[in-house]
């Protein structure tokens, strides 16, 4: 059986990916969320979790949202607290901007997920063709779903539509593709 550790920032992650990772992972897959209550206590605990881990064979992902930072910035320091740990079956994903941004990148699911109508004619339009472009997303979302759009209820109700292939936002097909590769 093969482990997968990830490494969340906050419980609508964890939500999202309840109802996303079953499509993706092949059946011989444990999954293992550790969720931290923000970036900073993700950050500062990420070596030490991965020095701590016992299992050898263990991959590790580490997902947070870039927020105000630059994505390049964000990945480089997670990815220093990787190396020190020593462990070799790591990957750092960032979602850009937020994690919300991913469902900007496939409104079908959003409308699905939340039982709503007439969203996902919306895909079309300039700002939902490049979501990791978008500031505060989370903001965008909300008004999009006429408040409809609550965090880890949201995710937890959006997750088992997205799509593994056709969503606008670049860094959830990254994702999707890292969770492939360490699951192999």
């Amino acid at each position: 059986m093969k482990t997968l550790v990830i490494l969340m920032e906050e419980q609508s992650a964890k939500a999202l990916l309840e109802g996303l990772l079953p499509r993706i992972l092949p059946g011989n897959t444990r999954v293992i969320p550790l969720v931290f209550q923000g970036k900073q206590d993700l950050e500062s605990n990420i070596t030490r979790k991965l020095q701590a881990w016992q299992d050898d064979k263990a991959s590790f992902l580490i997902l947070r949202d870039q927020d105000n930072a630059t994505c390049k910035a964000v990945k480089d320091g997670l990815v220093r607290r990787c190396q020190a740990s020593g462990k070799r079956r790591w990957k750092v994903r960032v979602a850009c901007r937020e994690l919300e941004a991913w469902l900007l990148g496939d409104l079908a699911a959003v409308e699905a997920g939340l039982n709503l109508h007439g969203v996902a004619q919306m895909q079309g339009k300039k700002k939902f063709r490049e979501p990791d472009n978008t500031q505060r997303p989370s903001d965008v979302l909300r008004e999009v779903t006429g408040g409809a759009y609550q965090k880890v209820g949201g995710c937890r109700a959006i997750g088992p539509y997205l799509s593994l292939n056709k969503n606008a936002s670049p860094s959830y097909r990254v994702f999707v593709d890292a969770v492939k590769e360490l699951t192999r």
